[in-house]
């Protein structure tokens, strides 16, 4: 899988211990929406890209008992849809069962094919989207599912399988 980093135990993203993966990609929406440069994520984007395989993340997941759920995100994962399906599907195949949550900039209908593809994937349980994109001077809201605060109020998460 192709990422900007990874944190191995991140507190923040998600109401359990989480290993926070940074995709490698993204469209910047957000920027493009409001006509101006409002993403977080925007040094990210210009920081190296790494190819780590997919099982040494699952292992390296595996090996850490203060983990509970892995959070894919950090630039678009929708934007590296395949990667994201094929790592999701590998960490399944291994047997780890914990929470996996997508954070997307996208709408739910801008993804509907792809929350629809995870939706019918064999042994697919416990996955989690975070929809919507950043708008700036909004008001943040606390997210039930995720537990977490969200920087603006058209965001929302939602158990998907």
């Amino acid at each position: 899988m192709n990422v900007k980093g990874v944190v191995h135990e991140d507190f923040v993203n998600y109401k359990k211990p989480s290993m926070f993966i940074n995709t490698s990609k993204c469209s910047f929406k957000c920027d493009k929406e409001c006509g101006m440069p409002v993403c977080q994520n925007s040094a990210l984007a210009n920081s190296p890209t790494h190819n780590i395989r997919d099982n040494v993340l699952i292992a390296s997941y595996r090996d850490n008992r203060i983990t509970k759920s892995i959070v894919i995100g950090g630039l678009e994962p929708f934007d590296t849809w395949d990667e994201v399906r094929t790592f999701i599907t590998k960490v399944r195949a291994s047997g780890i069962k914990d929470d996996i949550v997508i954070y997307t900039g996208y709408t739910e209908e801008e993804v509907s094919d792809k929350i629809s593809e995870l939706s019918k994937m064999e042994n697919l349980t416990d996955i989690i989207v975070k929809f919507g994109r950043y708008i700036p001077n909004s008001n943040s809201r606390y997210d039930e599912v995720l537990g977490v605060t969200l920087a603006s109020d058209n965001q929302y998460a939602k158990r998907i399988c």
